[in-house]
């Protein structure tokens, strides 16, 4: 069986109409949901799209999910009274726009996702580490520092994401590969996805950015510019993102 994960879609419907497109090109059997579906310029469009799915699907949670159905319960999180309001700006939008279906959806996903694969073995689908879905490291992070996270992972693979950028590396005996993000990307335009069959593929599907940096801007996503010219038509370096992320690699912040 084929099987896709998309990861870090963050309502960006564009993208991930392209990524489908593509899978059912693939004739894939099952995606994999890896968490940050939302927030995000569409999520009620990238909602419906997805539930609308005939192919076979399952959901695990991200971080940004629980943060968008603490505010639908009406709880601050310790995230959310801290955050600068930049990034509570969105979670608090999105928690406003989705509909008690989708928080119904969101309270039933899971952490982790187990699939035994044919060829490849078990595959643990986390959002970022095995551990909670908040760590973050990426090709670059010392294995010594993340073999105390994976040691009592027994699959042989693990596929994550949260980063927002593709890697194929080895923490032990284990392989962990980052699907990247579809809806924002690190490091280069288009969106990120995993396609597994005999092997595990990196996979980018381009489409039309400046269409779709337009669709962001009719939208009243309260960041709807910024989203279109910076993750759509200009997403940061990875040079950049690899420096950023260095200085909170593994900061469990809950």
């Amino acid at each position: 069986m084929r099987i896709a994960a998309l990861y870090d879609i963050h309502g960006n419907l564009p993208a991930l109409e392209a990524v489908l497109h593509k899978i059912r090109q693939e004739e894939v059997g099952l995606i994999v949901i890896g968490g940050d579906v939302v927030p995000g310029p569409m999520p009620l469009e990238t909602f419906r799209s997805l539930l609308a799915l005939e192919i076979p699907t399952k959901f695990i949670v991200g971080n940004t999910d629980r943060e968008v159905l603490s505010q639908m319960d009406g709880v601050e999180t310790a995230w959310f009274r801290t955050a600068p309001e930049p990034w509570r700006e969105p979670v608090r939008w999105t928690s406003q726009k989705l509909q008690p279906e989708h928080k119904k959806l969101i309270a039933g996903w899971s952490a982790t996702y187990r699939l035994e694969f044919p060829t490849l073995g078990n595959i643990l689908f986390c959002h970022a580490t095995p551990r909670n879905d908040t760590d973050i490291f990426t090709r670059l992070t010392s294995e010594d520092r993340l073999l105390p996270i994976f040691k009592e992972v027994e699959d042989p693979i693990v596929v994550c994401g949260h980063t927002h950028m593709q890697f194929d590396r080895k923490i032990g005996e284990i392989r962990v590969v980052n699907a990247g993000s579809v809806g924002m990307p690190f490091g280069e335009t288009g969106a990120q996805w995993l396609f597994i069959d005999r092997e595990i593929e990196l996979r980018k599907t381009e489409y039309d950015l400046e269409e779709a940096a337009d669709r962001i801007r009719d939208t009243s996503y309260p960041q709807a510019e910024d989203f279109a010219t910076q993750y759509i038509l200009n997403p940061p370096s990875e040079e950049v993102m690899l420096e950023v992320y260095e200085k909170v690699e593994l900061k469990h912040d809950g």
